[in-house]
């Protein structure tokens, strides 16, 4: 944790302690417990429309504190509201400490229909939605771009390993989703924590985007649990390449990544994986499987 003035730990925001009774065996034991905060996050977005400037919330996400300006463009980003870095003037919370407000270059001109939800609930989230049936087909989905990286079957046991090691607010929560991008060697590049896996990715991917280095074209990412059609469609907008998860994919999921030239892997545990789509890019047997 980082340091007060007074040199006492700094309490971490995605961090909240609660008095738990613990039972073993035959008795209870009060002592504390560290929880993963869980509280509403409004996005918000300042754009030209009308002719005049205008703010408006577009989003509230439950999400653990942190990265939260990460979170908000790379919400946007994922979605389709944002092509590049330079569309954006400005990144900061508001003075209520749940709203980040990201707001757009003069002339910047957005689609916000594709952020009303009204008709479909994501059965990962409940407060997360498309606005009709087309908006969730696959096939508007972008195609990953070029071959990508081949990755040796060693390197991507090894990714979950190197993970778990890096999950600090989990090891003392047991509480969160983590997802991380690696190189194709397996050296780890980025991670996030947070209560809702989508909000881990976007916070992720926000970070990529507002460093300019997206596409992700040269990147493995790894989820830490399973994967739904929602993450891959976010995986994709950022053109990432391979994604491997420790948990099952849906059938969406694979037939979303097998539309969009992405390779997909499940189960990624112990000493084996699935290969669920773009086998190309895992080299097995010392060459590329077919």
């Amino acid at each position: 944790m980082p340091a007060t003035e007074e040199g006492e730990p700094k309490p971490s925001p995605a961090l909240a302690l609660a008095c738990v009774g613990r039972v073993e065996g035959g008795g209870v034991t009060d002592r504390p417990d560290a929880l993963a905060v869980e509280e509403p996050l409004e996005i918000r977005l300042g754009l030209d429309a009308d002719g005049r400037r205008s703010r408006r919330a577009i989003s509230v996400t439950m999400r653990t504190p942190g990265h939260d300006e990460d979170l908000a463009v790379g919400y946007l980003f994922t979605e389709g509201l944002l092509e590049r870095p330079g569309q954006v003037a400005g990144v900061r919370p508001c003075r209520s400490g749940s709203a980040v407000r990201v707001d757009l270059r003069p002339g910047v001109a957005i689609d916000l229909a594709r952020l009303e939800r009204r008709s479909f609930a994501s059965s990962s989230c409940g407060a997360c939605g498309k606005t009709s049936l087309e908006a969730v087909g696959i096939d508007r989905l972008p195609m990953v771009d070029g071959p990508g990286p081949v990755v040796d079957p060693a390197v991507v046991r090894g990714l979950p390993g190197a993970l778990r090691a890096s999950q600090p607010t989990f090891d003392r929560t047991g509480g969160l989703h983590a997802c991380a991008l690696f190189d194709p060697s397996g050296r780890l590049l980025s991670v996030r924590e947070d209560v809702g896996r989508h909000n881990a990715l976007d916070k992720l991917i926000g970070a990529e985007f507002r460093a300019g280095r997206a596409p992700l074209s040269g990147a493995v990412l790894l989820l830490s649990g399973r994967v739904g059609f929602e993450l891959v469609q976010k995986a994709a907008m950022a053109g990432i390449p391979v994604v491997a998860a420790i948990g099952a994919p849906s059938s969406l999921a694979v037939a979303a990544a097998g539309a969009c030239g992405m390779t997909l892997l499940g189960f990624v545990r112990d000493d084996r994986f699935n290969i669920y789509s773009g086998a190309a890019r895992v080299a097995v047997g010392g060459r590329s499987a077919r």
